[in-house]
């Protein structure tokens, strides 16, 4: 599953879902490597 994640105040990372941390945070995968950030909400179409 593709998700979205900020990374500091302006930088976004769309990578697969690799997994939800105990801090709220959650992990995503683009290629080798893993990313750390806060995810972005979804919002109703």
């Amino acid at each position: 599953m593709l998700r979205t994640i900020t990374v500091g105040s302006c930088v976004s990372v769309q990578g697969s879902f690799v997994r939800k941390l105990a801090n709220g945070n959650i992990q995503v995968r683009v290629g080798e490597k893993v990313f750390e950030g806060r995810p972005v909400t979804r919002t109703a179409a």
